[in-house]
């Protein structure tokens, strides 16, 4: 067998669609994309392709390490995330050909279902606490949040008052038992994080995500020692090695690779496997499409330090289509009682419709973040 072909399609509301093709007729889906850069890594998996065309495509360990290391530059969210859409589409074409399911190629599923949370509140966060209590209500026993809009460096206390009852709001709606994650999107710099981690800690976060920018994650160290709940982040880290330095220097409690931007699932296997020697925990981050969410659960399922798993399904940014509209058989990524099950199907278990995806790229999109100002008109982070 041989890889003949590789197609892509960008599709509403901000996704990029992957399907590698072979002589023998088999095939694989994946979703390489950095949001609001799609064309970006549209054009590095073409420039890619010229690695794979007529390639045995089963040879995905070998085909990875081609890729990434027949370029003289390496890592960085473009071409990590152009990696990472492929690597999914080769498991996945690899499992169809087998007729087994990825986390069965992976070692075998060591769960069969994965706890699952949902996001609340939009990128300014409010109604936080209604919106907690709708998602308790369908079942979910865990949610997501921004904790504040944009922070000036330095900023008043009134500003972390604003987001302490934020949280206040949410807890007080769902009681102490649902897990409550506070996302604060490296929009928080150093000298107003020190104060607003510690002014959360009455409220028993399940977790806080990204208290810093990725490029200050050595103040962890000084901005979260002794804290009573745990410190994710990893969904701007690309390599393994980028996860090395930092579950070696003890800073993080929860990792959360991208399965769309850390290389796929062979790269996300080995940095889970590192964070497991370290005794921290799995989340991987998923704001993204059904390919990016099922490859995620395959590689929950084979993880025993895995936890919860982050969806998109509602989430604000999916204004023209959803994660579900474009699977063939919605079932497959259905979420009951918190849960989803473990897909079962061939391959990433998921059968992508394909006359769906050329209709939507008909439409296609130009997504782009949100770019914020402080109040003195210089950019904040979003």
């Amino acid at each position: 067998m041989k890889i003949t072909q590789l197609k892509t399609w960008q599709v509403p509301p901000r996704w990029l669609f992957l399907k590698i093709e072979t002589d023998e007729g088999c095939y694989g889906w994946g979703e390489p994309v950095v949001e609001g850069r799609a064309a970006t890594v549209e054009t590095a998996v073409h420039e890619l392709a010229d690695y794979l065309i007529g390639q045995d495509p089963h040879r995905i360990e070998h085909l990875w390490n081609t890729l990434y290391r027949a370029g003289f530059y390496r890592g960085g969210p473009i071409l990590m995330s152009a990696i990472a859409g492929i690597d999914q589409a080769l498991w996945d074409l690899k499992g169809r050909d087998l007729g087994v399911p990825v986390h069965q190629l992976l070692g075998g599923a060591v769960r069969d279902k994965m706890r699952m949370y949902a996001w609340t509140g939009g990128d300014r966060p409010h109604d936080v606490g209604a919106g907690a209590k709708a998602l308790v209500a369908q079942g979910f026993t865990a949610f997501k949040m921004n904790g504040t809009a944009e922070l000036a460096i330095v900023d008043s206390h009134a500003r972390i008052d604003e987001a302490v009852a934020r949280v206040s709001e949410s807890r007080e709606a769902v009681g102490p038992e649902v897990g409550i994650a506070i996302d604060f999107h490296g929009r928080v710099h150093r000298p107003m994080a020190k104060a607003l981690l510690r002014e959360l800690e009455p409220f028993h976060p399940m977790f806080v995500e990204e208290p810093v920018l990725p490029e200050h994650l050595p103040s962890l160290k000084h901005i979260a020692t002794g804290l009573g709940y745990p410190i994710a982040t990893g969904e701007r880290l690309h390599t393994r090695y980028q996860f090395r330095d930092l579950l070696a220097e003890g800073m993080v409690d929860i990792v959360q690779p991208d399965l769309s931007h850390c290389g796929g699932i062979s790269e996300g296997m080995k940095i889970a496997t590192l964070a497991s020697c370290h005794d921290v925990a799995l989340a991987p981050h998923c704001p993204l499409g059904p390919l990016t969410l099922a490859a995620s659960l395959h590689v929950d399922a084979v993880n025993h330090n895995a936890f919860i798993q982050e969806q998109s399904m509602g989430i604000h940014y999916n204004r023209d289509n959803d994660v579900l509209d474009y699977l063939v058989d919605k079932s497959a990524l259905a979420i009951e009682d918190g849960f989803c099950a473990i897909p079962q199907g061939p391959g990433l278990g998921v059968e992508i419709d394909e006359a769906f995806v050329e209709e939507r790229a008909k439409v296609g999109h130009r997504w782009r973040n949100p770019v914020w100002t402080h109040e003195d008109g210089s950019i904040a982070e979003w």
